[in-house]
């Protein structure tokens, strides 16, 4: 391309100087020709007229006088009836510029001037012409070289950026050249490499939040399987496949939550449910675990209380704050509900050494941790809880004291249940 582009300027500058090139050294030699034409016409006309009054007034007329009042600085002839001809300067050889006059009395004066002069004036001025057109295809050369130069060096880039692009590297380069048509270009690829790298980290977003979401109801299924695996009583055997059939259905909406908040993380699905449900539910799955780890889960506070937010989706939260207490904390996990103004809330607790000072600002970012766990967990349930328009705060450190806030559903002071502590 860059080749294309210096051919095609010098081929346009080389046309234009053939074209005016050529009508300019036409319009010139004409000029010069013309000029010396014009130069010994007046100079036979000034002798002439100088003849003619020397002749009225009877005075002598020879070369020396004719020369030194005419000034001429060519060769003249002047031919008077009944008179040998008269010269002034020396007669030119071979072409000459012709001139012409003649006198009131019959004189004639004729001026010569050798071509050979005009030659020499034509000569210089295409000389001049051809370094001007010279000079002209120079600058075009130059003026094509560095316009190539600005064209073709950004679309090697915008190559690269496109080559970077389909290896997987999606970020954006930022660069513009000051070529509109080349800037837009440069905008939609980086437009393409932000959505490219929004997309990817969704998919690596999702891949792990769903290695994490998905561990505890597997483990909790697989906990009840081997419960139904060993138990020899028919009831026993109902009841855990009842409850690992519940857990099935809870994993399923664990899926689906998942695949929800991948395309859009504030797509929530609130409606109003049985808080009291979603922690006893909890607090069944989580006793054995608690349980084999030589610990305790216990629940007090209001009872009978009707949040507004997606079931599934506080049940994670719970299960996330559970496990956190579980993997980093110690003693016993006391959850707590409580109501404050419209919101009704879920208080996680251990008797464990709390969060670090360091993680108290960080603790809900994503690959931030105490220990060698992931750092997604809280994470997570952070997005789960603000997709429902609830909230998920670290209100103590030490010990540590995790609190869900969801929107209450408010009902008549009549049916408000009292305090009343459960284990």
């Amino acid at each position: 391309m860059r080749r294309r582009l210096i051919n095609s300027t010098l081929a346009v500058v080389l046309v234009v100087i053939a074209v005016f090139g050529v009508s300019l050294v036409i319009v010139e030699t004409r000029t010069i020709s013309n000029s010396a034409q014009e130069g010994v016409d007046l100079e036979a006309l000034r002798i002439v007229s100088i003849v003619d009054s020397r002749l009225i007034g009877g005075e002598p007329v020879n070369p020396d006088i004719l020369s030194e009042q005419s000034g001429a600085k060519r060769y003249a002839q002047i031919q008077i009836p009944g008179r040998d001809p008269i010269e002034i300067g020396t007669r030119p050889e071979g072409d000459v510029t012709r001139g012409l006059a003649e006198g009131e009395r019959g004189e004639t004066v004729i001026v010569e001037e050798s071509r050979s002069a005009v030659t020499e004036e034509i000569g210089r001025t295409l000389m001049i012409l051809g370094g001007v057109a010279l000079l002209a295809v120079i600058a075009a050369v130059l003026l094509a070289v560095r316009q190539a130069n600005r064209l073709t060096s950004p679309l090697t880039d915008l190559a690269e950026t496109a080559e970077r692009l389909g290896s997987g590297d999606p970020r954006p380069r930022h660069k513009r050249y000051g070529v509109p048509e080349l800037d837009r270009v440069a905008d939609v690829l980086d437009s393409s490499a932000e959505r490219i790298a929004r997309m990817l980290t969704a998919e690596r977003r999702l891949a792990a939040d769903a290695s994490h979401q998905l561990r505890t109801p597997l483990t909790a299924l697989s906990m009840r399987l081997e419960e139904v695996a060993l138990a020899d009583d028919l009831d026993t055997v109902k009841e855990e496949a009842t409850i690992a059939l519940t857990q099935v259905e809870r994993l399923t909406d664990v899926v689906e939550r998942l695949l929800t908040n991948s395309r859009d993380p504030r797509t929530g699905s609130a409606v109003a449910f049985d808080l009291d449900e979603v922690v006893k539910q909890q607090i069944e799955e989580w006793r054995p675990a608690y349980r084999s780890a030589g610990r305790a889960i216990v629940h007090s506070g209001k009872q009978g209380m009707r949040a507004v937010g997606t079931p599934g989706a506080v049940a994670q939260v719970m299960a996330a704050l559970i496990e956190n207490s579980l993997m980093h904390g110690g003693g016993t996990v006391a959850l707590r509900t409580r109501v404050t103004g419209n919101q009704s809330v879920i208080e996680v607790t251990d008797e464990g050494p709390g969060v670090p000072a360091d993680l108290g600002a960080r603790i809900f970012e994503r690959a931030v941790s105490g220990r060698s766990s992931t750092g997604i967990g809280l994470a997570v349930a952070r997005d789960l809880a603000e997709a429902d328009g609830g909230r998920l705060e670290l209100l103590q450190q030490q010990p540590p004291v995790f609190a869900l806030f969801l929107s209450r559903e408010v009902r008549s002071v009549s049916d408000e249940p009292r305090d009343r502590p459960v284990r």
